[in-house]
């Protein structure tokens, strides 16, 4: 920022000067005055004192009385202790609203920070998107955006998980009950459609175990197996998933199913390929819902084999060991983990094994230098453990990986369960936004003049940047609950209340084109608010860069949500079209368009669009 530099500047001729110190800029903190004291910025005087031997106070005052004589910002000061509390100038606002002015200026000459491969969404073919896979996409969509603005080649990736266990399950629940329905004949989209089956095979598989249960074969286990004072209900509840695989008729049938797949069973091949084909055309209208797209789908049928030849490369170097059955294992409790399996014995991969050959696959297709995974939080172990393994393995990327965990999201009711059908599907969701944003809308008029179609686009952006703010602006590694109509509250903390800011300073501009505006260099009397939008557009930069660093874009968006706040206020409290004078009058509308770039670039970095009207 100007002002840091300026003030840097100016201290290290002082130094060099007065005590015959260096001075770097390193050295000189700066930041925003808090609330309760006078001035804008605050020079932290501590480290410097040190440097020459005096009190903090004093040296804070000496500081003060030089920087009122050699610097055309300060113009003003007050000491607290060991902080320098500096009130500046009309002259360094003016300065400032001609930098802030250029939004695009602020990111100009970034330094190239390599090539990065972010993976987000991954879903499963055997069930629609919903509420948990939206927070995934748009926080991969939002970092790729910010990553990008701060000097990144970003390179969007997912991997499709379209085979295994839960896939067949849903390939036979149609094949036994579907009676050849297609998503033609439904008018279901394809992705609802196999959902559909997924949960029609829970309810028979569920019906098959309830009748079991009160046969004597499972009174027996009971009572062979149960610990003492096991409830029957305790102990057949924890008993499903081995009853499945040891005793079920159905669940003898999918694992056939999935043994006939990896053989490549024609009948069984064709119809995989033909319900994946549904489910690919029903993700694909979500993601242009969501407006995201992906520059690379890795799809687990073709890398759930890799992987083996790194282990066995790993094996012969004896980062890794053999045990009598013939699995392959990593020991990772010098690393406060522990035995990790990574082949099994007959030779079949685990998906340790696929995701350790999907990063490499991944290094020979792109050659990045870093990787994220967004990825939810009850996966952090297992990269945690993917992350060591490949360091050991001595990958060329391996010191660039991260996991961008998350938390999950709930609704106001609870937790969502797939397999029982309460979920909320990602295009249920983004309809019933949209019909609360048009109801909210229509109550309130604002679209009159406008097209039905621009109307319908309109409504569309303030609905889809409610979602995804709301999503947005938590932190990531929190659970959240999304609640539709809290996130529409023009009034809250919400995506709408920020476009809304923005839509006002294109009402300003429209009427702007009425005046005649001159310069501001006469402008003298910069008030508070105007002075607190500067500083928040000062911050821009930073704030970006921080969401970008520390991969949350939750900074960004309760920066925008500062803003907007910020504007709304400085627009009840003064006049722009009937200021006082033309010089006030020029400033302010500046100062407005600095504002509305910054919400739009901003928001847009969020993946939201800003409305025309409201």
């Amino acid at each position: 920022m100007q002002f840091f530099n300026h003030i840097a500047e100016a201290l290290t001729i002082y130094f060099k000067d007065e005590y015959e110190i260096e001075l770097s800029s390193s050295d000189v903190q700066i930041q925003p005055t808090r609330k309760e004291f006078e001035g804008e910025y605050t020079l932290v005087v501590f480290p410097l004192s040190a440097r020459v031997k005096k009190a903090p106070p004093v040296f804070a005052e000496e500081l003060g009385e030089y920087l009122m004589l050699h610097s055309d910002f300060v113009d003003g000061y007050n000491v607290v202790k060991g902080f320098l509390n500096m009130s500046l100038s009309a002259h360094f606002w003016r300065e400032m609203m001609e930098q802030v002015s250029d939004t695009e200026a602020a990111f100009k000459n970034m330094d190239y920070r390599g090539r990065l491969v972010l993976e987000y969404s991954s879903p499963n073919t055997n069930k629609p998107l919903h509420l948990g896979h939206i927070r995934n996409i748009l926080l991969g969509w939002s970092m790729y955006k910010i990553k990008q603005r701060c000097g990144h080649e970003v390179i969007r990736t997912q991997i499709v998980n379209d085979r295994g266990v839960a896939i067949c399950k849903s390939m036979w629940a149609w094949d036994n009950y579907a009676e050849g329905e297609t998503p033609d004949s439904s008018g279901l989209k394809g992705d609802h459609l196999i959902g559909k089956y997924y949960v029609t095979f829970d309810k028979v598989f569920n019906e098959e175990y309830a009748l079991w249960q009160n046969s004597d074969e499972a009174q027996k286990y009971y009572k062979d197996h149960a610990e003492d004072g096991q409830s029957p209900a305790d102990f057949f509840k924890k008993f499903k998933n081995r009853y499945f695989n040891e005793h079920s008729k159905i669940g003898s049938e999918v694992r056939k199913m999935l043994l006939l797949w990896e053989e490549g069973d024609p009948q069984v091949t064709q119809l995989w390929k033909k319900m994946n084909d549904w489910v690919y055309a029903g993700f694909k209208e979500t993601y242009d819902k969501l407006e995201v797209t992906f520059d690379k789908t890795y799809y687990e049928s073709d890398t759930y084999k890799l992987g083996k030849d790194l282990v066995e490369q790993g094996l012969e170097k004896g980062i890794f060991y053999r045990k009598d059955d013939g699995s392959i294992w990593v020991d990772l409790t010098d690393a406060g983990m522990d035995e990790k399996l990574l082949l099994r014995g007959d030779g079949t991969a685990v998906y340790m094994t696929q995701d350790l050959g999907t990063a490499r696959v991944r290094y020979d297709d792109f050659k990045m230098s870093e990787m994220t995974y967004v990825v939810g939080n009850e996966q952090d172990y297992h990269f945690k453990v993917l992350f060591e393994v490949l360091k050991r393995l001595e990958e060329s990327y391996a010191d660039g990986l991260y996991h961008l965990s998350y938390g999950m999201v709930d609704l106001p009711g609870g937790r969502m369960k797939s397999r029982e059908g309460n979920v909320v599907d990602a295009d249920d969701l983004i309809e019933e936004v949209i019909q609360t944003a048009h109801s909210s809308v229509t109550e309130r008029g604002g679209l009159e003049g406008f097209s039905e179609e621009d109307q319908k686009e309109n409504i569309r952006r303030i609905a889809m940047g409610a979602l995804k703010f709301h999503l947005l602006k938590v932190n990531p590694k929190k659970r959240m609950v999304f609640n539709p109509e809290e996130s529409l509250d023009m009034q809250g903390h919400t995506g709408p209340y920020v476009q809304n800011a923005y839509v006002r300073i294109q009402s300003i501009t429209r009427k702007m084109s009425d005046h005649t505006l001159t310069g501001f260099e006469d402008y003298r009397d910069i008030n508070e608010e105007e002075k607190a939008l500067i500083q928040l557009l000062l911050a821009y930069r930073e704030v970006v860069l921080k969401s970008a660093d520390e991969h949350d874009p939750s900074h960004l968006a309760n920066f925008l949500y500062q803003l907007g706040k910020t504007y709304h206020r400085f627009y009840h409290e003064h006049h722009i079209l009937r200021a006082e004078s033309d010089a006030a009058m020029s400033f302010r509308f500046k100062l407005s368009q600095a504002v509305g770039q910054t919400l739009e670039d901003g928001m847009e970095l969020l993946g939201i669009s800003m409305p025309e009207r409201m």
